[in-house]
């Protein structure tokens, strides 16, 4: 029989729970079993939903077989979701986007300017060529080399990045494209937690001389940014789903954990007793469901902020040629009102192309900008307006979807890793949290932790 190594195989069978079949509980499914392959480990995988992938979800929309109602890729450069994708047998049907370019809609569309990280300038020239600026604003942007080492900011992006380039470099890019990925108003995110602007901010005095070092001295990696399987990234939890069960795992859906109780050094899950429990489900969503176990814990856990957004689809069979060429566009918050940002699926994505109409998917909402409160024929009819107010285009769509995504996006306010060792040092033995919630918020960065959390119960389980 095969043993993990240094694995005590006196102990007694190994029972370990794992709540929430997300792309972070079925990751860490799969790498748990596969870690303890040969020991005598069952693993459980319960998700309160009818179907797992949590908001990886994909479905058919207007004519085609699969369009992605959430997430519609991963960042490729970070290699844990790639890695996953060729595990689950995903690899021959990753697919990347086309060559479109992105824009900033500020009183008319303005190609993003290019030199930029995470929208931080690293070029003045390619910065004063760009018409999304005004001359006032670059010519605040051009100081920053020129500024003295600010002192500690409170960890806080827009504290940063207004100090050191003005509100225009601030609240038209850098805010609009970090904004856009976490759903966050970057004025209240962990500078911290993104670590890219983390690295720029560590580099030196200047962001922007940072920011051109990093482009110089980069080796341009093989392959594109980002990737996705061409059924979307629902399938991609699928594929984890069928491996972690062909591995041993069991998956029940439609499986709401209503308790959880110390049982002496083990636990009990709905009357189940497991050795280990790893809850991978949202933090202040799991504070009520650890409030007895672990009431510290469940303290702090009830203290991280989700944010809701919506995604509104839509089919238009008229699309002006003056748009071709395309990805899509970000809206920067003072000119937001609901929507944030649009993705020209059919420009993006050339395995969404229908010879009869242009498919958008129009995202509402974010932290500070609830849209809880309307009803979904006023979310689909704020997204065709806004949009075709945008564009100067009457939209006109043939198909509509409304995915309506709440407490969607955990907010890392600044200091987050406080917050985050605080919540280790509360957890119980025994019992490990995982997910967006906590040390990344993108897929690769999900499956990255799932890894790690795998490893942390395995070793909890030999010891």
């Amino acid at each position: 029989m095969m043993v993990t190594p240094g694995r005590d195989t006196s102990r007694r069978h190994r029972h370990v729970v794992v709540v929430g079949g997300g792309i972070s509980g079925l990751a860490t499914a799969l790498a748990l079993a596969e870690q303890t392959a040969g020991a005598d480990v069952t693993i459980d995988v319960r998700e309160a939903d009818t179907l797992v992938g949590g908001k990886l979800r994909t479905s058919p929309f207007a004519g085609l077989d699969a369009v992605d109602e959430g997430a519609d890729a991963f960042l490729a450069r970070v290699p844990d979701a790639t890695a996953l994708a060729h595990r689950v047998g995903l690899g021959a049907q990753l697919t990347s986007p086309t060559g479109a370019k992105a824009a900033v809609w500020h009183h008319g569309l303005h190609t993003l300017p290019e030199g930029l990280a995470l929208g931080v300038p690293g070029d003045l020239l390619r910065l004063a060529g760009s018409s999304l600026l005004s001359w006032r604003g670059k010519a605040r942007a051009a100081l920053e080399p020129l500024l003295p080492r600010r002192a500690d900011d409170g960890d806080a992006i827009g504290a940063l990045v207004r100090g050191r380039f003005g509100d225009e470099v601030h609240e038209r890019l850098v805010d609009a494209l970090v904004g856009s990925i976490y759903g966050a108003d970057t004025d209240r995110f962990s500078l911290a937690m993104v670590p890219q602007l983390a690295a720029l901010a560590g580099s030196g005095r200047s962001l922007l001389l940072g920011a051109r070092r990093m482009r110089h001295r980069a080796v341009e990696p093989a392959g594109p940014l980002f990737l996705a399987p061409a059924a979307g990234m629902g399938a991609l939890a699928t594929a984890t789903a069928v491996a972690a069960g062909d591995a041993g795992v069991t998956i029940r859906t439609d499986a709401q954990v209503r308790m959880l109780a110390r049982d002496g050094d083990r636990w009990r899950v709905d009357g189940v007793v497991a050795d280990a429990v790893v809850l991978a489900t949202p933090a202040r969503a799991t504070a009520p469901l650890v409030e007895q176990a672990a009431p510290e814990l469940a303290r702090l856990l009830a203290t991280m902020d989700h944010a809701g957004i919506a995604i509104v689809t839509v089919a238009v069979d008229r699309w002006p040629e003056r748009l071709a060429g395309r990805s899509g566009y970000l809206v920067p918050k003072p000119v937001q009102r609901t929507v944030t940002a649009v993705s020209f699926g059919s420009q993006k994505w050339a395995h969404w192309r229908h010879d009869d109409h242009e498919i958008l998917r129009i995202s509402l909402g974010r932290d500070g900008l609830a849209i809880d409160g309307l009803d979904d024929d006023d979310l689909v009819a704020c997204a065709v307006d806004e949009v075709g107010r945008h564009l100067d285009v009457d939209l006109q769509p043939v198909a509509t979807r409304l995915s309506r995504w709440p407490a969607a996006f955990p907010q890392y306010r600044p200091h987050h890793r406080g917050w985050l060792a605080a919540v280790h040092a509360a957890r119980p033995a025994g019992l490990f949290v995982t997910g967006a919630s906590y040390e990344g918020i993108g897929v690769p960065a999900c499956i990255a932790r799932a890894t790690e959390t795998a490893t942390d119960v395995a070793t909890w389980l030999t010891g």
